[in-house]
């Protein structure tokens, strides 16, 4: 992507190093003080909420991706750490910089998808980080239920199967959250996956063809032979 390396030789020196890291401890100390002060409700005063924002609460704009994923408290943590893990590799992969955008992007999707909608969580946001996950590494495995190993890009089919159906049956909230919660995999993604789609029906063309050359050319035997 031309535009993102121009970017990154330019404002690549702000990048957020370690920005999963963050996201991490932010959580787990959202998790543990709502825990332990249930409360305070902690969860309550950071979640996105276009009517509080409104009112002059514009942290909520930043803070809402520190609430955890609603778990157990011996599942939260593998939760938490799998997200961390994810987002590492992604970092690893394309850089602070390239990570940073992704994420911050897969944000201002999930904020208008609050305004849109009247409330959103980082849900989907952390749904676009597996998403991208699996694109990049399909085919790493994961043990389902700490047991089962799966590949997970059969769990990211799962996800989109998901999407598709908020976006086919959901409510109108619902289809609006789908849509928005992916556009960051699509500008992403979206130019490397419609080149492979080219690239496969050239390849079928080409096989097609030459199949048919084939058969043209045993048939055109055939004739000289009986003659």
């Amino acid at each position: 992507m031309r535009l993102l390396d121009k970017l990154e030789r330019k404002y690549g020196k702000y990048a957020i190093k370690g920005l999963m890291t963050y996201i991490f401890i932010g959580n787990l100390a959202v998790f543990i003080l709502d825990y332990l002060m249930p409360s305070l409700n902690i969860t309550g005063k950071l979640a996105l909420i276009p009517y509080y924002i409104s009112r002059g609460q514009i942290w909520r704009l930043v803070t809402y991706v520190f609430i955890p994923p609603r778990s157990s408290i011996i599942f939260i943590f593998f939760v938490l750490y799998f997200y961390y893990f994810i987002g590492n590799s992604l970092e690893g992969l394309w850089g602070s910089f390239r990570l940073n955008v992704y994420y911050f992007v897969g944000m201002i999707g999930t904020t208008i998808a609050g305004y849109l909608t009247g409330y959103s969580d980082a849900t989907h946001l952390n749904l676009s980080l597996f998403l991208a996950f699996a694109y990049l590494f399909p085919d790493y495995e994961v043990l389902l239920f700490f047991i089962i190993p799966v590949k997970v890009k059969y769990l990211a089919w799962l996800d989109w199967a998901f999407i598709a159906f908020s976006v086919i049956f959901g409510s109108i909230g619902m289809k609006i959250v789908a849509i928005v919660s992916v556009l960051n995999y699509l500008l992403f993604f979206g130019p490397d996956i419609i080149d492979r789609i080219r690239l496969r029906r050239k390849v079928y063309i080409n096989r097609k063809n030459f199949y048919r050359q084939i058969e043209e050319a045993r048939r055109a035997n055939r004739d000289n032979m009986r003659d």
